[in-house]
């Protein structure tokens, strides 16, 4: 009988001896880590959670990257747009100073002639990222802006920007440039005129902004109106980029505030509390070394029970 209770405690206390240390292992684990739930073995349904949770993250980390680079579009074009509606209103009031008596209108040609070619480099300048929305063709462009979940399928949602509204300069196609575009005024003496700025014209009767000494001041007056009108259209557009822009950096700030409540969830559900599990290990290897005492004198209990019979 006592060979037998003795068999039986070096066993009970083996067992209390492999629980323990399959729960310090655990703990040890979730120090290392941080976490608690490791994979699905640990909590099937907050780890699969968490595997999404982390893959939303990172769709929405692609997001604020790519938000990122359209802010930096956007900047560019603004700038480039804004340069254009400082030259063109220069140019108008060159114009407006050629009215007057007296003045030389060709080496104020000669002035428009820069600026009409700091024009063109403003619009070929624009470019970020092998894009440019100030010279070339129109059509939309489409920025990634956000990820958005429709019963559990996800898709991209787009911030667009219409060119046709910012193009300042289309080789290609003179009517479709602000600088290019024809311009119908009606002169201070009631003449119905076509101008252009750029290019080559739209129709082959208008008249390209330029001055000599044969200039009127009723072809002035006519000039002025289409630089103000072209003015206009430029301001239009950069106000259209500035409201993108704006949109564009709140759409950034709420994507990097949705990742940061994604963190926050992720954290309650699979992070360690790692002040309790280090009181938990240290309580477990005080246990482990009581365990480790009681297997050792179950162990010996059997050559003391010999010795008597000697």
């Amino acid at each position: 009988m006592s060979s037998i209770h003795t068999n039986h405690s070096a066993m009970s206390a083996l067992a209390t001896l492999r629980q323990i240390n399959a729960q310090m292992e655990t703990t040890m684990q979730r120090i290392s880590t941080g976490l608690r739930v490791n994979d699905a073995s640990d909590n099937a349904a907050y780890w699969s959670i968490a595997t999404t949770l982390r893959s939303d993250m990172k769709a929405k980390s692609a997001v604020v990257d790519a938000l990122g680079l359209s802010r930096a579009m956007t900047d560019v074009a603004s700038a480039g747009m804004s340069q254009a509606v400082d030259i063109v209103g220069e140019i108008k009031a060159k114009l407006v100073l050629a009215s007057e008596p007296g003045v030389d209108k060709t080496k104020i040609n000669k002035e428009l002639d820069e600026l009409k070619a700091q024009l063109l480099n403003v619009a070929q300048s624009s470019s970020f990222n092998g894009q440019n929305w100030l010279y070339g063709s129109p059509g939309i462009v489409s920025m990634p802006a956000s990820t958005r979940d429709y019963g559990g399928f996800v898709s991209v949602g787009y911030i667009e920007v219409d060119k046709s509204e910012t193009t300042l300069i289309d080789p290609a196609d003179n009517s479709n440039g602000i600088l290019t575009e024809d311009r119908d005024v009606t002169t201070a003496g009631g003449s119905a005129e076509t101008f252009y700025l750029l290019g080559s014209g739209t129709s082959g009767t208008a008249k390209q902004i330029t001055l000599d000494a044969n200039t009127t001041a009723d072809e002035l007056s006519g000039m002025v109106q289409a630089m103000d009108d072209m003015e206009k259209d430029l301001i239009d557009a950069n106000a259209m980029l500035g409201i993108k822009a704006k949109g564009i950096e709140r759409q950034e700030a709420f994507t990097k505030k949705l990742i940061e409540v994604s963190k926050k969830a992720l954290g309650r559900l699979v992070d360690a509390d790692m002040a309790e599990e280090s009181t938990r290990l240290k309580a477990l290897q005080v246990q482990q070394q009581l365990a480790i005492q009681a297997l050792s004198i179950a162990n010996s209990q059997p050559n003391m029970i010999l010795q008597l019979f000697r």
